[in-house]
């Protein structure tokens, strides 16, 4: 997994969960630098418990990652690609909503 990509801290991962759920309540849109941590945790998350270089996720403007076993790629664009906005990848990441859904 590249060294950009990590898991964040349980404490960070909860102040970060806290200031989305604020955000929403307001009626407003987490910050960056909120959505930054969660986008990468979950990203290394996935990096993880698939490692692979298949398949490219990529959440602009955040981070992207190649995981899921097969085909490795090296030059270019992977043969399958997913790219999704943070929301889309949070909720797909918590199951709070799912692949056929999204």
């Amino acid at each position: 997994m590249p060294a950009r990509l990590r898991r964040a801290e349980p404490h960070d991962l909860a102040v970060a969960w806290d200031a989305v759920r604020a955000a929403r309540a307001a009626g407003e849109e987490p910050t960056r630098s909120v959505l930054k941590v969660l986008v990468k945790h979950y990203l290394a998350t996935l990096a993880e418990r698939t490692p692979g270089h298949s398949v490219e996720v990529r959440v602009p403007p955040y981070s992207a990652v190649q995981a899921v076993p097969g085909v490795r790629h090296t030059r270019g664009t992977p043969p399958a690609v997913v790219e999704t906005d943070a929301a889309t990848w949070l909720a797909l990441a918590t199951g709070e909503l799912t692949w056929e859904a999204a």
